[in-house]
C-alpha cells in the first residue's frame, strides 16, 4: 500500500496548461549507504499525474492505495537536495506500480523537483 501524502500542481511544457499530481509515498525500508556503508530508514516517493481537480486533491490526502513504489534506472540527471544543498547525479527514479503486472506511473524525479 501507499499512502497519498499530498498534491501539487503543475503545469506541462508542452502547452502550459495545469494538472495535479498526488504525491505518495511508501511504506519504511532499511537500506545501505553507497558511500558510508551504514545502514538506515527511509521512505520512497513519487508523484503521479491524476485526472482530479485540487479539491478532489486535497479531499483524498491521507487515503492509501493498493501497489508499491519501484526503483527504476534513468538517464542520469542533477538532483540538488533541499536540507543540504548537496547536488547529486542520479541514474534512477521510483515510480508507482499499481500490481505487478501493470506499468509504471509517475516519477520520483518529478516530486524532487517539486
Amino acid at each position: 500500500m501507499v499512502k497519498i501524502n499530498g498534491y501539487v500542481i503543475r503545469q506541462r511544457k508542452s502547452d502550459g496548461e495545469s494538472f495535479v499530481c498526488l504525491e505518495v509515498a511508501g511504506g519504511v525500508e532499511i537500506v545501505q549507504s553507497q558511500i558510508t556503508g551504514k545502514m538506515y530508514a527511509t521512505i520512497r516517493h513519487c508523484s503521479i499525474p491524476c485526472t482530479f481537480d485540487e479539491a478532489t486533491a486535497k479531499q483524498i490526502v491521507g487515503s492509501e492505495l493498493p501497489g508499491i513504489i519501484v526503483k527504476q534506472e534513468t538517464d542520469p540527471y542533477e538532483y540538488v537536495n533541499k536540507k543540504t544543498g548537496e547536488v547529486m547525479m542520479l541514474n534512477y527514479s521510483y515510480s508507482y506500480q499499481a500490481s505487478p503486472q501493470s506499468e509504471l506511473i509517475g516519477s520520483s524525479k518529478d516530486f524532487q523537483s517539486a
